[in-house]
Order: structure tokens, then C-alpha cells, then sequence
């Protein structure tokens, strides 16, 4: 099976959704060559507190902003895994999908994914600092003079552009979005059971 992935690295039903998609691929028991592509959530924003966001994107009070980081840290936990989102930031992540970029050209893609999701959402770190993108490319083996050049690179950022377009295309409105052998799509965080029926219908087509 051939799995692509919109997501962006602050999204936590993202994350949410790779936990369950990783778990479905385990009990459906096939191969997957597993793509990630890039959806940055807020392009050209400038980075705020995420209970900022929260406030201004949907209007809460800050007793609703506890109340929803709260409950997204409990979905998470059900998923097996460790959410702190007190204190975390939002905005554009380009400089993230740019080391996620880096990464896919040295076969370690799936490594930093999973390496920018764990500093973000569970060690709090700043993933919008290029000093700790450095900390966590060198984490996966990546060289600091690789890491400065794609975050300059014009062939990184097209890249980007086009998984935001072709997001577009296809119709994508948020993430994380999953296609499955270019047919079957499954939208947001769904359970590992309506992941592991996409798998049994890909390949009984």
C-alpha cells in the first residue's frame, strides 16, 4: 500500500491520527510505504501562545482554552500518547516541513516527523526556533550545513507549495488527511478500526 499523509506538526489531531493510523497498520499486518506532505495550518502567521490562537481563531474565553487543551491532552493519552500543551506556540511552520523536507531526501523522513511531534507536543520545546530544528536534525543524524541550506532552499519550498496545492486540488480542507493507494481517503483523526477498513478495501480492490 502506498500511504500519503497532510499534516501539519502542531496539529494535534494529527499526531493523534498517526498514533492510530501506526496502530491500525499493526493489527492489518501489511506494507505501507508511508509519504508526509506538508499542510501548514497557518501560513505567513506570526508565532503566538496557542491559547492566543485558540482565543482569537475561535472566540473562547480562557476557561474554554483550559477546557479544550485539556480534553485534546486526554484524546491524546487514549491514543498512547503524552500531550503538554500549556505554554506551547502556533504559526507558520515552514521552517519545520523544511527540516521534514531535508530529512525525506536522506531517507529519514518518518524519523523527524515523529521527532518534531514528540519535542512539540510532549517535551514542549520550540519548534519554531531554528536552534532546536538544528537540535533535532542532529538528533536524527542530519549535518548542520544540510539544515542551514534547507531553510534557504528554493526546490525545499516548492516542494512545500506543491503538497499544499495538491492538498487543494483534491479537496483537502483540514488535517490530517490520509490517502490510501491514491483512491481511499480517510479525513481527521479517525479510530484505528475505520483505518484498518480503508487498508481492507485498498487491497481487495
Amino acid at each position: 500500500m502506498k500511504i500519503e499523509i497532510w499534516s501539519d506538526v502542531i496539529c494535534p489531531f494529527c499526531y493523534i491520527g498517526k498514533a492510530n493510523l501506526e496502530q491500525a497498520l499493526e493489527q492489518f499486518g501489511g506494507e505501507a510505504d508511508i509519504t508526509h506532505r506538508a499542510f501548514r495550518l497557518s501560513p505567513g502567521e506570526p508565532v503566538i501562545p496557542t491559547d492566543q490562537m485558540l482565543s482569537r481563531k475561535y472566540g473562547l474565553n480562557p476557561q474554554q482554552v483550559t477546557a479544550n487543551l485539556a480534553s485534546l491532552e486526554a484524546r491524546a493519552a487514549e491514543a498512547g500518547l503524552e500531550f503538554h500543551l500549556s505554554g506551547t506556540l502556533a504559526g507558520d511552520t515552514t521552517d519545520a516541513h523544511r527540516l521534514i523536507a531535508l530529512a525525506a531526501g536522506k531517507g529519514k523522513q518518518a524519523e523527524a516527523v515523529e521527532h518534531l511531534y514528540r519535542a512539540y507536543f510532549t517535551d514542549g520545546r520550540n519548534i519554531f526556533d531554528r536552534a532546536v530544528l538544528h537540535e533535532i536534525g542532529a538528533e536524527i543524524g542530519l549535518n548542520t550545513a544540510d539544515i542551514d541550506a534547507a531553510f534557504t532552499s528554493s526546490d525545499i519550498d516548492m516542494q512545500i507549495a506543491l503538497d499544499q496545492r495538491q492538498a487543494q486540488a483534491i479537496g483537502v480542507r483540514g488535517v490530517p488527511f490520509v490517502v490510501v493507494d491514491g483512491k481511499y481517503a480517510v479525513s481527521g483523526a479517525q479510530p484505528v478500526a475505520a483505518f484498518v477498513q480503508t487498508f481492507q478495501a485498498a487491497v481487495a480492490a
